[in-house]
């Protein structure tokens, strides 16, 4: 099933896009420096992972919690 249509999955999907985009702006921070457009998501998922870091992985620790047990 796609991951558009399955709740669970498209949740796993934004948290890793959000862990994923924080990680690459802290180590090669040039490469999310558009803040407009398609590549602007980029930029705001990255901004959400810094500002929110331990919602977000509050967040991760329950979604392996649930895709390991449920």
């Amino acid at each position: 099933m796609s991951a558009l249509f399955d709740f669970n999955s498209f949740i796993v999907v934004v948290l890793l896009t959000i862990c994923t985009c924080t990680y690459v702006k802290l180590i090669y921070p040039a490469a999310l420096t558009v803040k407009t457009g398609f590549k602007g998501l980029f930029w705001k998922a990255a901004r959400i992972g810094e500002r929110l870091s331990p919602w977000v992985g509050a967040a991760c620790v329950a979604m392996g919690f649930v895709t390991l047990f449920y």
